[in-house]
């Protein structure tokens, strides 16, 4: 009987001595009350624009904070060994800064389920020198980002390629480097798709040599020697999203229209944004309203390349290629009048903009206001009413822009109110305008824009209201 007393006092005290369990790490962010995401600042990434925070991973980290039911704080840093060197100390509770999964960093970190994929390219300044075709022929210098994905790609090809001549520096991003190749300080660098689609829209000169990978995975990294209950729902997380549709809408959002690229085109913009544009900056400005005054220059050029006495063979006419009876409607007497075509293309786009349903967001929103600008608003209820016949989501630009070629075909036109329309048009007008939108925002933003003085010459009109 004493014996067996004793075997419960020393279980009882064996047992009060036992240490508390510790809490999962998702357990300590909820008490927290923080999602600790750190990022890396960039066009990419994260940055702060105008009005707010922005970026695609700064809205992925968002929305994953709000299902967790905890505030989002992003940490930043301009390098990315400092991003791993706060991960692996626990300063952060995951990595979102689009980074490509290595055999390397699947050594050190645990990656979440991939969400994009890009291809890594080598990338050299049009008119330079020749274009290599492999690394063989690379006749100087490339330069990486320390600790990036290229910089492990490099050091796996080392041994095989013991001529090749490349270097690391941590003292310039990616698209610092990609500025450096356009500037000529440096010979070659190696981007990322979704980075390269970006710059050259600003630098129409970078020029792709050749791929080296075709398929990278971007992914969250997670540190690896804590337990998994947050990679649980990092994984969940992805999981919904894809299911939902949310994934591909944001990705269309953020890179959708800037995977298309037309060299001449875009030197062709860049060029009447210095020689053109400052003609007429103020009267976009004067008369945007309620309208980014951005938006209504990128939406001018589409219609005219900036030229107020543009004519289609259909009839419309002016800087904002006005119809006549649209032109009546707005009070525009002579579209062929800089500031009243500009001041009338401004008012009618508001109206198309008011006639949107009011549940769907922004960017979607301007999107659906775009296309029935350029189509009409009845032959995109038609395209929105077919996206909700097949499936699709008629309040989401994404669903909708895959049908609105449909209009074409006589399957699907002969079923809809407002009968054929060509409706590709539509898809490649809004792409066209979200480039040059952002185009015109960055080089604002960095005071690329000429501003004054302007003089313009009205040119007069026939008197019948109807130039």
């Amino acid at each position: 009987m004493l014996k067996r007393c004793a075997s419960w006092l020393l279980l009882l005290v064996l047992i009060g001595c036992a240490p508390e369990p510790q809490p999962s790490q998702l357990d300590a962010i909820q008490e927290r009350g923080v999602l600790r995401v750190g990022t890396l600042l960039g066009p990419t990434s994260y940055y702060l624009d105008a009005e707010a925070e922005a970026g695609l991973e700064y809205h992925l980290a968002r929305r994953f904070a709000d299902q967790l039911g905890v505030e989002l704080e992003m940490v930043t840093r301009y390098n990315i060994n400092h991003l791993f060197n706060l991960l692996a100390q626990g300063e952060v509770d995951l990595l979102a800064a689009g980074l490509n999964r290595t055999p390397q960093r699947e050594q050190q970190f645990r990656f979440g389920p991939p969400y994009m994929e890009v291809a890594q390219r080598i990338v050299f300044k049009q008119g330079a020198r020749d274009r290599p075709r492999s690394l063989a022929d690379l006749d100087a210098e490339l330069v990486v980002v320390d600790g990036s994905s290229h910089h492990d790609w490099l050091l796996e090809l080392s041994a095989e390629n013991p001529n090749l001549r490349w270097r690391t520096t941590d003292d310039y991003d990616a698209n610092e480097l990609l500025r450096q190749v356009i500037q000529g300080e440096i010979a070659y660098t190696i981007a990322d798709s979704h980075t390269l689609d970006i710059q050259r829209r600003y630098y129409p000169d970078l020029s792709v040599a050749f791929t080296v990978i075709d398929q990278a995975d971007i992914a969250w990294l997670l540190n690896q020697h804590i337990d998994a209950s947050l990679y649980a729902e990092v994984i969940k997380f992805f999981g919904e999203l894809r299911h939902s549709g949310q994934l591909v809408q944001l990705l269309d959002q953020h890179y959708g229209h800037v995977s298309q690229f037309n060299y001449v085109d875009t030197s062709l913009f860049i060029d009447a944004v210095q020689r053109v544009l400052p003609k007429y900056r103020e009267l976009f400005e004067q008369h945007a309203g309620s309208l980014d005054w951005r938006l209504l220059a990128a939406i001018s050029y589409q219609e005219s390349l900036w030229n107020p006495r543009a004519v289609s063979p259909t009839g419309v006419r002016g800087l904002m290629m006005l119809t006549l009876p649209t032109a009546q409607a707005m009070g525009v007497t002579s579209r062929l009048n800089p500031e009243q075509s500009i001041q009338g293309g401004a008012r009618y786009f508001e109206r198309m903009l008011q006639q949107i349903p009011a549940r769907i967001a922004e960017p979607d929103r301007t999107w659906f206001a775009l296309a029935a600008y350029n189509i009409g608003y009845g032959h995109l209820e038609d395209a929105r009413i077919l996206t909700q016949q097949q499936g699709g989501d008629p309040d989401r630009w994404i669903d909708v822009q895959t049908r609105l070629p449909l209009l074409r075909q006589k399957q699907f036109y002969r079923q809809t109110k407002y009968g054929f329309a060509r409706g590709d048009e539509p898809v490649r007008y809004v792409g066209n305008i979200r480039r040059y939108y952002d185009t015109l925002v960055w080089l604002d933003e960095r005071g690329r824009i000429p501003a004054k003085p302007i003089e313009i010459t009205i040119p007069e009109g026939s008197g019948d209201g109807v130039d």
